[in-house]
């Protein structure tokens, strides 16, 4: 019974809808173009840093309610306790199965083109996890390597299937890694553990997820509220809502922030983490866009009565994209752990069934191979 406990937990939290506030609080109004502040430079140094957050104008602050961190959206509402209960034991079978999926094919990353660090590359490594070169810095996004996406450190949980684009060993030099939320699948205890002894990036997380990391003995970390920045080699990193949610057990649902992430040089680069549709896509497009690029989800959309308010479809990133007047946005989020009920390989079919039916460019969405690299 122990152990049956353990699953069904694990897995309402590996379930698309699973966690986030039933409340919400609505923004404040932005502004025509949101003013980031902070220091001119920071040292090149990738340790421990005297790193000061900065308000940007434009956005609001995340609220809450006892210990639960709330949505912007005031219609946010996540599926019911005994509704994700139900999809699991009924109709989710399937989460944890060893369902034999065929690994998506690997790309040969541009080895060259990492070493060098001079044009901005970005490499995705599988899931949400992308490897970003921009003004000669390197960075990591929402990084795991886990064979499994689960408790435990990865013991339990769902299997991966396509590994990673880029073995861990053969990693470039990391200079800050971002983190969207605590879910399993976007904070891999292993990996990040890995990371700080490897290279001792500088971790940026939304609020609460400091302590969680100094708490396993990682100190070189800095967090941010919704509408704070800071600035690392000459980048600002500005903290963003996301409709999503958090918690990695039972008890801990809502205690610490989740975000999206705009990472602003020479290019400006979106990175969504998990989340539902809103305007918070917009609110960041007029004030911080247009973005080059933007890495949006586009898997774990089912069941749908379930995901909707936490998860987008491919046709929302498509419309997410627009939101933010991104030039180009990668598809993350899916092709590495089965999480939902649609086939692994249906999200770049309706990606592009989309992009023809409103007539837009196909260019519009890259859909890469893991371990493929572009220049953007």
């Amino acid at each position: 019974m122990a152990f049956l406990a353990i699953l069904l937990v694990s897995g309402l939290l590996l379930l698309p809808g699973l966690s986030g506030a039933a409340q919400s609080v609505a923004p404040a109004p932005v502004t025509d173009r949101a003013e980031v502040s902070g220091p001119s430079r920071s040292p090149a140094s990738t340790t421990l840093l005297p790193l000061v957050p900065h308000p940007v104008q434009g956005f609001a602050r995340a609220r809450h309610v006892g210990h639960a961190y709330l949505n912007v959206d005031p219609e946010y509402r996540r599926a019911s306790y005994w509704a994700r209960l139900h999809s699991l034991v009924i109709g989710g079978t399937w989460l944890f199965t060893e369902r034999r999926v065929a690994a998506l094919p690997l790309a040969t990353p541009d080895w060259d083109a990492l070493r060098a660090n001079a044009t901005p590359t970005v490499t995705w490594i599988g899931h949400s996890t992308v490897l970003v070169q921009l003004d000669h810095v390197t960075f990591l996004t929402d990084p795991t390597w886990a064979s499994r996406s689960g408790p435990f450190s990865g013991r339990f949980g769902v299997r991966r299937y396509t590994p990673p684009g880029i073995p861990f060993e053969r990693l470039p030099r990391i200079d800050f890694v971002l983190i969207s939320h605590d879910h399993y699948d976007h904070l891999d205890e292993p990996t990040v553990r890995r990371l700080a002894r490897t290279f001792d990036p500088v971790f940026i997380v939304p609020l609460g997820i400091k302590s969680w990391l100094a708490d396993r003995g990682i100190h070189n970390a800095i967090e941010l509220d919704w509408g704070q920045s800071v600035t690392l080699r000459g980048l600002t990193i500005v903290c963003l809502p996301a409709q999503h949610g958090g918690g990695r057990t039972a008890i801990d649902q809502g205690r610490r922030l989740w975000s999206a992430w705009a990472v602003l040089g020479s290019r400006r680069f979106y990175f969504a983490g998990d989340t539902g549709y809103y305007h918070h896509f917009k609110e960041a497009g007029d004030a911080l866009g247009p973005f080059d690029l933007a890495a949006l989800p586009i898997g774990s959309y089912t069941p749908r009565e379930i995901a909707k308010p936490v998860h987008i479809s491919p046709e929302e990133a498509i419309q997410a994209a627009e939101d933010l007047r991104a030039a180009h946005f990668l598809g993350v989020h899916w092709g590495t752990f089965a999480l939902a009920r649609e086939p692994y390989d249906q999200p770049p079919k309706r990606l592009a069934a989309e992009l023809e039916r409103r007539h837009l460019d196909p260019h519009l969405a890259w859909v890469l191979a893991p371990g493929e690299t572009r220049t953007w």
